[in-house]
């Protein structure tokens, strides 16, 4: 390789992560960034204040995973917290997010401008994914780590007993707490890749927002739907409640892994489209 492609290279990387700097820069500078991520933290505060204020009785049946566990150890308030975000709030968020990415920047108008840069096509498309997928670690941390808080303010905290029966102290909670995070994550990165590609069809990110909601919805009214029982293992939010294996001991990673390739095909698939769809997309005129 010459001195020249090596220049040039060199600086196509130095324009990309600063490309990528500016695109995290402006999303969690955002006030809406910071309202979504508001209304999640409150989702586990919320669970706590009605566990506290309930009586024995009435939280000792029913309800969303690990309730029934809250008043006996803090920490799974942000168990329950992921349990009750995952099917609607997280979704919300992120098609919020994830509709916004290249919609927003064409109705602002800033996106011929981004395009003239210059910033190849492809390499926006990844900065925007690589934003959302930001946003949705960020999520899942906010509620990991606001239900920590709020469970240990309220309620004693201290070695946690898992699925399996065996028993965790604070720092075994911890690394397995990383893994809800690292699961919840990767699980929303599909719906990301989605929403990406509705918001190339569009110039209205409220309507790609939307759009990337309702998806969300359809994917988990089907996967309840028992006559359509085939489809089931093909819906991206198929694996989504999959990270209570993650509370047994051993560690169950089947789940983890299929949940992976799944969403992994998602963001090729959806990723491809939204490439094809953005590459032909007039833009400049």
């Amino acid at each position: 390789m010459s001195r020249a492609e090596t220049e040039q290279g060199a600086r196509r990387r130095s324009s990309g992560l600063a490309l990528l700097g500016s695109e995290l820069s402006v999303l969690f500078r955002r006030r809406r960034t910071w309202a979504l991520l508001a209304a999640l933290a409150a989702v586990p505060v919320l669970i706590a204040i009605a566990v506290r204020l309930s009586s024995d009785s009435e939280t000792g049946g029913g309800g969303p995973a690990f309730l029934g566990d809250i008043t006996q150890n803090g920490l799974f308030v942000s168990l329950t917290a992921l349990a009750v975000s995952m099917p609607l709030f997280l979704p919300l968020t992120v098609g919020v997010v994830a509709g916004d990415t290249i919609a927003g920047e064409a109705n602002l108008g800033t996106l011929r401008y981004l395009l003239v840069a210059p910033a190849a096509r492809l390499r926006l498309l990844l900065v925007k994914f690589a934003g959302a997928a930001a946003f949705c670690l960020a999520a899942t941390v906010v509620v990991v780590v606001a239900g920590v808080a709020i469970g240990a303010a309220l309620f004693p905290v201290g070695p946690v007993t898992l699925l399996s029966g065996d028993v965790v102290g604070v720092g075994g909670f911890a690394l397995r707490a990383a893994l809800f995070v690292a699961y919840v994550t990767l699980s929303l990165l599909g719906l990301s890749a989605i929403g990406m590609f509705v918001s190339t069809l569009t110039t209205v990110p409220v309507g790609a927002m939307a759009a990337t909601i309702v998806i969300s919805a359809a994917s988990q009214i089907v996967g309840v739907i028992p006559q359509l029982e085939v489809l089931h293992p093909w819906l991206f939010s198929h694996y989504w409640l999959g990270f209570a294996d993650l509370m047994r001991n051993p560690i169950g990673f089947e789940s983890f892994t299929d949940n992976a390739v799944l969403q992994l095909g998602y963001i090729a698939v959806f990723g491809a489209l939204a490439y094809g769809r953005f590459s032909t997309k007039d833009i400049l005129s």
